[in-house]
């Protein structure tokens, strides 16, 4: 069935052969170049995708949001073969933002060291007790 859904055009095709099936909408506003969410379903399909909007919303990297818009503006000029290959090369998005913005290696804190080095099986209660209060002490300042 999932080809049959390709081949017909996705959604609306599937609604079409699904009588029960209703095909629903969030309203969207464009307004001075973003984009307001209404918070309102209403009947029929969107016009245009939203998710890169949605992506900026939940707070997804800039760098990932950036991709994401030139993969989107190169699909929409119907750049086919070369382009789609290059593409698919890119991806996932967030391996492409890693690469533009690297961040360094985390530092283990002292309290992870401490941590690491720490043998419970080896403790005695009492040990145990200094091992929390210096952990403690150590995630305090």
């Amino acid at each position: 069935m999932r080809g049959d859904l390709v081949e017909a055009g996705g959604t609306t095709a599937l609604a079409a052969k699904l009588p029960a099936l209703a095909c629903q909408t969030m309203r969207v506003k464009e307004w001075q170049g973003d984009v307001v969410f209404l918070h309102e379903v209403a009947p029929g399909t969107a016009d245009r995708s939203y998710g890169i909007h949605v992506a900026k919303l939940a707070g997804l990297p800039e760098a990932v949001t950036a991709r994401a818009t030139e993969v989107l503006e190169i699909l929409e000029k119907g750049e086919e073969g070369g382009a789609l290959a290059r593409l698919a090369d890119d991806l996932p998005l967030f391996r492409a933002a890693r690469r533009a913005t690297p961040e360094p290696a985390p530092r283990a804190s002292p309290a992870e060291d401490l941590l690491r080095e720490a043998r419970p099986d080896e403790l005695t209660p009492r040990a145990a007790l200094e091992l929390l209060y210096r952990l403690k002490a150590l995630l305090a300042g």
